[in-house]
């Protein structure tokens, strides 16, 4: 099963509340609040690794929950932080938000990391809330709870050099010859089911190879394995474009070169604008190449350079490692998508909104109520005097007066109703 995109959900921990408590020690009178800080929640990663071709391990697996803060204790005790995740994505991934198909970031280079959520923030002891006038406040505020949120991973292969053709037309064979690397041969289709990267050595430099799954007609539309693969190409900045030149299952080397870019142009014009080399395999089957050349040449418009191989005896495959990198050199570095990594979730602290209702009903709403509610209890007469206070301090009463609330009027809070006095 090929996993090139998949949607995961994930969520940061939820901080860990604050303590009511008093420091209670014999011979010590009124020894005063020591509620101690709940912890942080942990965090939500994202680590690209070089080492991972594939979104395969997203199949089975595919909720990600960092850890709980835990709450604070007396003796002015803080609770610990909740554990930090990491989700380890190959490289060239891109993640979005699966809710605005939004890209939030592209995991490009090995080692980059991303912040996707921060943990939930913990809540304040009581002993944060003593004041001159307010010496034993009784309540504490509670920790952050996070929600769940969905992203959309989605693998675009980073490699200099992509290898191309129809199924079964000798790409995974090449790949292993000149590479490190030891994709699954058999002599039948669709024999690879995802991509395969190797390493190409030349001399003291090295460029990186991808083995494209066969396309055929229509790939474009989906057809065949379809669509996504073509998405793997897009990173790369040559295309090798192999093609079966021994007429063993009875294909036309011409019409298989226009099938296969004429996907390419469908999917992306840009694609088929890439340099390509036309490299004729299987040459150890073969007795008239230098016809095969001619007769390829006079059928096709396009001026491209051709490489008969072997991949069998080895025959001229140096001579094509040679003209690769060659080629590579004068090719630019693909690089990055320009965009600036976002968090999925930024905490609202600030937002006021008041909407009237009905004659004299208000409601207050917004990230700035949903932060100070945290820590107040409204039964409490400490707690509801602190919550005064910072409406005061923090201009809100200014806002009720100018929205046209009036003493007596009542505001609505979530579930409460609280009745407004300037």
């Amino acid at each position: 099963m090929n996993l090139d995109r998949v949607t995961i959900s994930i969520k940061s921990g939820n901080g860990g509340s604050g303590k009511v408590s008093f420091h209670r020690e014999k011979y010590v009178e009124k020894g005063g609040p020591d509620g101690g800080d709940g912890g942080n929640g942990g965090s939500v990663y994202f680590v690209a690794d070089k080492s991972k071709n594939t979104l395969i391990d997203f199949q089975y697996e595919r909720k990600f929950e960092a850890g709980n803060g835990e709450g604070g204790s007396g003796k002015l005790q803080n609770g610990k932080n909740g554990k930090d995740i990491y989700i380890k994505v190959p490289c060239g991934t891109i993640i979005k938000d699966a809710e605005t198909n939004q890209i939030l970031a592209d995991m490009y280079e090995d080692g980059q990391i991303y912040l996707a959520l921060k943990g939930g923030r913990g809540g304040k002891g009581n002993n944060f809330f003593k004041s001159p006038t307010r010496q034993t406040p009784r309540f504490s505020q509670l920790g952050e709870t996070t929600k769940w949120y969905k992203v959309i991973l989605e693998l675009k292969t980073i490699a200099d050099v992509a290898l191309v053709g129809k199924p079964n037309v000798g790409k995974s064979t090449l790949l292993s010859v000149i590479s490190n690397a030891k994709p699954k041969i058999a002599d039948y289709e669709f024999t690879t089911l995802s991509p395969n990267l190797g390493v190409v050595k030349y001399y003291n430099d090295s460029f990186i190879v991808a083995d494209i799954p066969g396309l055929i007609s229509g790939a474009s539309e989906g057809a065949g394995l379809g669509h996504e693969f073509l998405a793997h190409i897009e990173r790369t900045r040559l295309v090798v474009h192999v093609i079966d030149a021994s007429g063993y299952y009875g294909n036309d080397i011409v019409e298989d070169y226009k099938i296969i870019n004429d996907e390419l142009k469908k999917y992306n014009m840009k694609l088929s604008k890439l340099p390509q080399i036309v490299v004729f395999t299987k040459l150890d089957m073969i007795d008239d190449i230098d016809e095969k050349i001619k007769y390829f040449k006079s059928k096709i418009k396009d001026k491209v350079e051709i490489v008969p191989i072997s991949s069998i005896t080895r025959k001229n495959v140096d001579e094509l490692i040679k003209k690769i990198y060659e080629k590579l050199k004068t090719l630019p570095k693909t690089k990055p998508m320009p965009i600036e990594q976002t968090e999925l979730a930024k905490i609202d602290t600030t937002s006021v909104k008041i909407t009237k209702l009905e004659p004299h009903v208000y409601e207050l709403s917004g990230g700035y109520l949903d932060n100070l509610q945290r820590g107040i209890v409204f039964n409490d007469t400490q707690s509801l005097a602190y919550f005064q206070m910072r409406l005061q301090k923090d201009g809100i009463m200014d806002k009720f007066k100018e929205a046209g609330v009036q003493d007596g009027d009542t505001v609505i809070f979530g579930n409460l109703q609280y009745e407004i006095y300037f």
